[in-house]
């Protein structure tokens, strides 16, 4: 009996995870394609197969919806930047490439409609700022953190340095998206970041 329960839950728990996970997904596609003012939640929920009583449920609103789908492409993000950076040992090349994945995730429209452009204006740039710090800003600052201990950039406050590159990087990714050059970008962040490098 207390297995049969205990499967019971675990069943139950599984179903949830799977609702929550469908939401996530189909909102994620619709705040890429339509942004965020014209999705409907109950749109949402019955293209992902759920009910709308589920959806509200598991989010509270759209908005919640909206916040949890920021969240995991922030976390994406930051994976992807992490990615990019450990495939080298240089310390220096792990901040080019982290860098230039960053700029290169502007070209994905998802992390532009939804991360560039929506995000500031529906969560507020406290929240936004907020959920970036937790990805890939995060990243910057430990490289960042990492080369000035190495003597590779002048000793100095890590924060400021780490927003102001943050501060660029945010929009030449949103100018990227939008059209822009992302060689241009890429060559222009190398020259922004070889400013940084001490005197061999």
């Amino acid at each position: 009996m207390e297995r049969a329960v205990r499967s019971m839950a675990v069943n139950r728990a599984e179903q949830r995870a799977a609702t929550r996970q469908a939401l996530l997904t189909e909102g994620r596609r619709r705040f890429a394609a339509d942004g965020y003012h014209h999705v409907v939640l109950a749109e949402v929920a019955r293209a992902a197969g759920v009910t709308k009583g589920a959806a509200y449920h598991h989010f509270d609103s759209k908005a919640g919806l909206f916040r949890a789908v920021v969240a995991e492409l922030q976390q994406e993000l930051g994976e992807r930047v992490a990615t990019a950076a450990e495939r080298y040992e240089d310390l220096w090349e792990q901040l080019r490439h982290g860098s230039r994945a960053f700029l290169t995730a502007g070209t994905d429209p998802a992390v532009r409609q939804i991360l560039l452009i929506d995000a500031p204006a529906v969560l507020g740039w406290d929240e936004w700022r907020a959920l970036d710090e937790e990805s890939s800003a995060r990243h910057l600052a430990d490289a960042l953190t990492a080369l000035t201990a190495a003597r590779i950039i002048a000793d100095q406050p890590v924060e400021p340095l780490a927003r102001l590159l943050s501060g660029a990087m945010n929009e030449a990714a949103l100018w990227i998206a939008r059209g822009g050059d992302l060689q241009a970008a890429e060559q222009a962040l190398d020259r922004l970041l070889a400013g940084l490098r001490t005197p061999a």
